[in-house]
């Protein structure tokens, strides 16, 4: 058939194809052309026409509809929600573009969507501790003691059972060797984040940072990690005026929240780049995306809007 120009019988080219000449006929009559010299046929432009049918006749994909994507790529790319947590808030929102995570994780592994995921976090995700070593049973810490004001053993359980806001998750997210910090107090119940920069990953810059963060909140307790930063437990719960509890030795999932939440900021503050001319505003700037970025667990609604028991419009 590539051959034909209108020269070689159909009956002929359906021999050597080995298929009826009906068929042969058909696929000229319907993707040929009619040239000045008689009836003309091309492979390859036959293809494209069968291409364009297809597409035309497929049942149009929800990633498809032009509003639905661009929300979708928006929220991707510009505010750094996961494919879950964007159909989850659009379904509560906007029901009328509703999605599924399935149907946005598609639509990325097929590269129609016109933005791109930030490849750092994307390659540590295959891990599941995002490349961390992990100590080996009876390792001992070599870091130094930090004196324990009180073990997270004796934390109230309102605090443990999330039933209330002002029970708070701290650490800090390092920049480059030496340098600035950052210091993070999240909310149990909520998810919300407060915090700051620090001029140095160091206890008198790291408590005078969460004292700053937490001035005018509610703080009934601290819960931290036994990071030499935080040697100073006693200074900072004199400073609140709420006790602080410290989680036992490799125990992060203590103070989940928290771990997850720097997690996520490691999109904006990758591991290892200096922190030190990264200003103020622009750190709040992060913060407060997060506070704005829907959770599963909150039932799709947002760590801000949870603390402060009001209602936003983010879509």
């Amino acid at each position: 058939m590539v051959r034909w120009k209108g020269h070689e019988g159909v009956s002929q080219i359906a021999r050597e194809l080995h298929r009826d000449k009906s068929t042969i006929s058909r696929e000229i009559r319907r993707n040929g052309w009619q040239g000045p010299a008689g009836r003309r046929y091309r492979a390859s432009t036959a293809q494209r026409k069968a291409d364009r049918r297809r597409l035309r006749c497929r049942r149009p994909r929800l990633m498809d509809e032009p509003e639905r994507r661009s929300l979708v790529v928006r929220l991707m790319r510009d505010e750094h929600w996961s494919p879950e947590e964007i159909s989850g808030r659009i379904s509560e929102e906007r029901p009328d573009l509703a999605v599924s995570d399935s149907a946005i994780y598609r639509a990325v592994e097929s590269g129609s969507l016109d933005c791109e995921l930030p490849g750092h976090r994307k390659a540590a995700r295959l891990l599941r501790h995002h490349g961390k070593r992990r100590h080996r049973k009876g390792s001992q810490e070599r870091r130094g003691k930090v004196r324990i004001t009180h073990d997270i053993s004796e934390r109230p359980e309102e605090a443990s059972s999330r039933s209330r806001t002002g029970d708070w998750e701290g650490d800090t997210v390092a920049g480059g060797q030496g340098g600035a910090c950052l210091v993070t107090q999240v909310d149990r119940m909520s998810g919300y984040l407060v915090g700051g920069k620090a001029a140095r990953k160091a206890h008198a810059e790291v408590n005078e940072a969460t004292e700053r963060a937490l001035e005018g909140e509610a703080v009934h307790t601290v819960t931290l990690d036994r990071g030499k930063e935080f040697s100073d437990a006693e200074g900072l719960q004199e400073a609140l005026g709420a006790p602080v509890y410290f989680c036992h030795p490799h125990h992060p999932w203590e103070r989940g929240t928290n771990e997850n939440t720097n997690g996520l900021l490691r999109d904006w503050f990758p591991k290892g780049e200096s922190l030190d001319d990264v200003s103020d505003s622009e750190v709040q700037e992060v913060y407060d995306s997060l506070n704005r970025r829907p959770r599963k667990r909150l039932k799709w609604k947002c760590p801000w809007e949870v603390y402060h028991h009001q209602s936003l419009h983010l879509l």
